[in-house]
């Protein structure tokens, strides 16, 4: 690190528990985030000031005025532009000496693989099913951990899978059949919940690089931001799992 890297993760760098060696960590690291939405937002902002050397930006969506009630990495001058430009155009003002990839198209299959192999953290910022599981899959598939992150309504959770044949995935969570996507755009949301919700799908990837505190592995952490409280259920592996199970 140089002067100038010294400086801008001073406040970091002072905490006993990251310490130089921790921002070295980031600064080496490659995260990957699914959707710049509500929750793709803060946390590619926070992952970008807290200095993690590489992100791969995916989201294959243009900014709509209907997105920027919640989606603060977006602006009113980028309405009818793609996400991925309007993401990087934020954190290149946010942090220059960040890396960024931009992926503008939906990534499936062995692309998709490939990108989380590549991968030291993978970020889910989605809004539905089918992309959850098919990177909960690629994730188990390469070893790679994950962040889930929901929010929908007054509702959020966060939960950690380390995806390294101790604990739960994924699927363990949510089983594929008859479960029904809950989207902002039919649901509603509240703007500062998927905030909260991204700033914690941060933190738990920034403490996965830095190998500091204790993640959500194996919980689940729940939201109810009307009474504003906050539950925190188990979560067991599931042995007859089709992502992760031994059965």
């Amino acid at each position: 690190m140089d002067d100038a890297q010294l400086l801008r993760y001073s406040r970091q760098i002072m905490l006993p528990q990251f310490d130089v060696a921790g921002q070295q960590k980031l600064l080496d690291a490659t995260v990957l985030i699914i959707g710049l939405g509500g929750l793709g937002s803060p946390a590619a902002m926070y992952l970008a000031a807290a200095g993690v050397g590489h992100l791969v930006l995916v989201d294959f969506d243009t900014v709509e005025l209907s997105n920027l009630q919640r989606q603060i990495i977006h602006h009113t001058d980028d309405i009818g532009r793609p996400k991925v430009e309007s993401a990087r155009d934020a954190l290149r003002k946010l942090n220059p000496d960040v890396k960024l990839t931009l992926v503008d198209h939906k990534l499936e299959g062995m692309e998709l693989q490939q990108h989380i192999t590549a991968a030291d953290v993978v970020l889910d910022g989605s809004d539905n099913f089918a992309t959850r599981f098919a990177v909960n899959d690629a994730c188990v598939a390469a070893g790679v951990p994950l962040v889930s992150g929901a929010a929908i309504r007054m509702e959020g959770q966060v939960a950690v899978f380390l995806n390294n044949g101790d604990g739960p995935c994924y699927r363990c969570l949510y089983r594929e059949e008859g479960e029904l996507d809950n989207r902002c755009s039919e649901n509603g949301v509240l703007a500062p919940l998927v905030g909260i919700i991204g700033a914690i799908q941060a933190t738990e990837a920034i403490k996965i690089l830095a190998g500091m505190g204790e993640t959500l592995h194996g919980r689940l952490l729940l939201l109810d931001a009307l009474h504003m409280e906050w539950r925190t259920l188990t979560l067991k592996k599931d042995p007859g799992c089709s992502g992760c199970g031994t059965a």
